[in-house]
């Protein structure tokens, strides 16, 4: 979405809920864009007939001659193809094409994990889950594929009920609380365009953490993934963050795991 439709979705929302403009100004001020992958089946039937695959959960990977499985054997539960990216629709920088493979334990609190960038041109090869640990055979966890695809969303920066305008609305009235919560709920959605994202991953943006948010002060979210969107018995968050520089220098090393539950 363009910079003038958000805005004039927001004020429509506004609108819509006796909002003020001022406050939905502020609202938009500390607002920003992310990417939100979801299954076919969330996708609205509009949305469905446009849709293009961009990433996909589980599965093994593919990975270039010299390049194994990371060493903590953490299991690959996100492959995202950036090429298939909407680039306006992120105000981070990935790279512009190749696959970026997410290895993390999302069951239990993650020892190791890692994000490696596959370039396009790169000779890939698929790897096996089976390995040797002192001498025994051993499986690292596979989880199924699902492949998912790209849904621009907005998200709504934590304090921005803070500024002025904000604050006096709701000091107003407690009722007012209310108000804001199912306008903020609405501009997610209507910035969705209906799909549902509740339960997914999440490219950029601020996070929907359960526990503190992690992405603050220089760390921005690169990556939130819901258990369920992996295994729908898995009841965990997984939030991956670092800082702007090193997102755009594809320094993956120094990017922070958290998992909440």
């Amino acid at each position: 979405m363009t910079t003038s439709n958000v805005e004039e979705l927001v004020l429509r929302m506004a609108e819509t809920h006796g909002v003020p403009g001022p406050v939905a100004q502020e609202m938009l001020a500390g607002a920003r864009p992310c990417l939100h992958l979801v299954p076919f089946e969330d996708l609205t039937p509009a949305q469905q007939k446009e849709a293009s695959p961009a990433a996909r959960t589980g599965g093994l990977p593919s990975l270039p001659d010299g390049v194994d499985w990371p060493a903590g054997r953490e299991p690959l539960v996100l492959t995202v193809h950036c090429a298939a990216l909407p680039r306006e629709a992120l105000d981070i920088e990935l790279p512009p094409d190749g696959d970026l493979l997410f290895f993390v334990e999302i069951e239990y609190e993650p020892e190791s994990s890692a994000v490696l960038h596959v370039p396009a041109d790169a000779q890939t090869a698929e790897r096996s889950a089976t390995y040797e640990l002192d001498g025994e055979p051993e499986q690292a966890r596979v989880y199924q594929p699902d492949v998912l695809y790209p849904v621009p969303g907005l998200t709504v920066g934590p304090d921005w009920r803070d500024a002025p305008a904000t604050s006096a609305f709701l000091d107003g009235d407690p009722d007012r609380y209310g108000i804001l919560d199912a306008f903020e709920e609405a501009v997610r959605d209507a910035a969705a365009g209906g799909a549902s994202h509740g339960v997914s991953v999440q490219l950029g943006g601020f996070s929907s953490a359960w526990q503190s948010a992690p992405d603050e002060g220089d760390l921005v979210l690169l990556a939130q993934i819901h258990g369920q969107s992996i295994d729908l018995d898995v009841y965990t968050q997984t939030l991956i963050v670092g800082t702007r520089e090193d997102i755009a220098g594809r320094r993956y090393q120094a990017l922070e795991f958290e998992q909440q539950v």
